[in-house]
């Protein structure tokens, strides 16, 4: 085992506790440190690398996550995940640019920070587009605008006294979607309800969304997604059927993790996609277009895994099929060990 010492942030959920475990059975040296300690650059000291698993809806992560990462880095000590990584996490609107500056396929998106410049392309432009709020996951923040009429509802909003990050009733018919496939129960429910009262303390944090709107083409007759995490050499997917009556997949709870349900392309461009970001842990959600290609519509490096017993394996960058069970955090912390001993 080389001769370091990594640091982990303890969130207890996410990767944290499969590091932390990973790093007991291996024997490799690590410290559990505070990343919301005033000391966290003193915990670290010493330290080669720091792994933390910070989250878009942890008010705390929100206020000091990429603060903490970009002074580490700047002091040459190597964090998991990067800025190459992750810098574009939450931020539909700098992916937009980022997607276009590197060339990875992307449905046209349009950004504007001008209310008169965005409500004359309404009037120009055909429908249906998605609209984007440039944070929120699991489809949050994501609407189908159907016309011309909604679009400038949104546009003058948006303009006006701002959106939310947070929709309470989109938040219960959610919870309400997940008791009825039996993956929630009544408590779930009840605290949905509280939400039109007590708004969580991560949309307070970001506030309304204020001076600008994103607009995306819609990719119609899509009956789910795919979504492919690239891991330094290595690639898995899923692909996810959208919610009855509805465009979106992400936080559908329908997926299966069969290969043959996953087209080889997505993963190839996921290979090239990765490289052209610099990223190490990179999830991409596929969507096909109307001329059988595919486009990229977001990017994550944090993402929720439940196939280490269901999945039947992974992708080499030959894109050959490796058959067996696998857990991606401890491909993480290999990663962060290989970068280490190459430096």
């Amino acid at each position: 085992m080389p001769d370091v010492m990594l640091a982990i942030h303890d969130s207890r959920c996410g990767f944290s506790p499969y590091w932390i475990d990973y790093c007991r059975r291996k024997s490799i040296p690590y410290k559990v440190v505070d990343c919301y300690a005033n000391d966290v650059v003193k915990q670290v000291r010493g330290c080669d690398a720091l792994l933390w698993h910070h989250s878009h809806s942890d008010p705390r992560d929100i206020v000091i996550a990429r603060q903490i990462f970009f002074a580490l880095e700047h002091a040459g000590t190597r964090v998991f995940p990067d800025y190459r990584t992750a810098w574009h996490f939450d931020d539909k609107v700098g992916q937009k640019y980022l997607f276009e500056a590197l060339g990875i396929p992307s449905p046209p998106t349009y950004v504007f920070l001008d209310r008169s410049v965005a409500l004359e392309w309404a009037a120009n432009t055909d429908f249906p587009k998605v609209f984007k709020l440039r944070h929120g996951a699991s489809s949050s923040c994501v609407q189908l605008v159907r016309n011309e009429g909604e679009a400038r509802r949104l546009i003058k909003q948006a303009f006006g006294r701002g959106l939310p990050v947070y929709f309470p009733w989109d938040n219960l018919k959610d919870r309400l979607y997940k008791w009825k496939l039996g993956k929630s129960d009544v408590v779930e429910l009840v605290k949905g309800l509280g939400r039109f009262l007590y708004p969580p303390r991560f949309s307070k944090i970001l506030g309304r969304q204020i001076g600008y709107v994103l607009f995306q083409d819609f990719a119609s007759g899509n009956d789910s997604d795919i979504r492919i995490i690239v891991i330094g050499d290595r690639a898995f997917g899923v692909r996810r059927w959208v919610r009855p009556g509805d465009f979106r997949a992400s936080g559908s709870r329908r997926f299966t993790y069969d290969p043959e349900q996953m087209d080889v392309e997505c993963v190839a461009l996921a290979f090239q996609s990765a490289d052209k970001l610099g990223g190490s842990c990179i999830a991409f959600d596929f969507v096909q277009l109307a001329d059988g290609g595919f486009a990229v519509i977001e990017i994550s490096y944090g993402f929720i895994w439940t196939g280490s017993k269901t999945s039947p394996g992974y992708w080499d960058r030959g894109l050959n099929w490796r058959a067996g069970e696998f857990r991606p955090e401890e491909w993480m912390v290999d990663l962060v060990l290989d970068g280490l001993l190459e430096a």
